[in-house]
């Protein structure tokens, strides 16, 4: 049976594509209270869901959080002040322990899941560094069987390979983040299975899981590594 939570998915959708063409306050403060009641109150109700259902399937509680609608205008060139996307995010244990998040995201024309971290510190980074060096080919597989692929998040990447690892590294794509996650749309047909959103979007997230598993594991276990690392 259907959650309920398509409807929100559609007004959200219809919502964000007029504020995209009308991106200011006179135009959003009149529909404010109807996008509070209409959008934001009932994604709060999905995010809390889902969180459920992700505790459930890594064994670790998460803490969802939905996204404010006003933008940080202080070190943007872009002043619209407000996002023209709907986005919730789960995450679990503390920012230090490294353990990726899941998010989901529902633009005028999309929705999305996605699953990774979204910058590494430099204590962290030289974990990345040294995880990519050696469990690389297993990285790049999880990747390609994940159904998605990577996201253009967080900071860009190096132009060169950072030292001292080699230029033509068999990874020097990878090595190169400083950010890594993963992005893959919201699996075609969740509507006609009936089942709603929520359990389509655990649905998706199950097959980000493997990802995450490696991830948390990989980088807990390179805690030390004798490299200097380049940033």
């Amino acid at each position: 049976m259907s959650d309920g939570f398509a409807e929100m998915l559609d007004r959200a959708q219809a919502f964000y594509g007029q504020l995209a063409q009308n991106n200011t306050k006179d135009w959003f403060e009149p529909r404010k209270d109807q996008w509070k009641t209409d959008i934001e109150a009932p994604a709060k109700l999905l995010a809390e869901l889902v969180a459920e259902e992700i505790s459930r399937m890594t064994g670790d509680p998460h803490t969802p959080k939905v996204f404010r609608i006003h933008r940080d205008l202080r070190f943007s060139n872009d002043k619209t002040p407000y996002k023209t996307q709907l986005a919730m995010l789960w995450s679990s244990g503390d920012a230090k322990d490294l353990a990726p998040v899941f998010y989901f995201g529902i633009t005028p024309t999309d929705t999305f899941l996605g699953c990774g971290i979204r910058a590494f510190e430099k204590e962290a980074l030289m974990r990345y560094r040294a995880m990519v060096d050696t469990w690389g080919d297993r990285l790049a597989k999880l990747i390609a069987g994940s159904g998605g692929h990577i996201a253009d998040i967080g900071p860009m990447p190096l132009k060169r390979v950072p030292r001292p690892y080699d230029a033509d590294h068999p990874h020097a794509d990878l090595l190169k983040r400083k950010s890594l996650a993963l992005r893959r749309m919201l699996p075609d047909g969740w509507r006609a299975d009936g089942d709603g959103l929520v359990a389509a979007i655990a649905n998706g997230i199950e097959g980000l899981l493997p990802f995450r598993q490696f991830l948390t594991e990989r980088l807990s276990a390179h805690t030390e590594h004798p490299h200097q690392v380049s940033t």
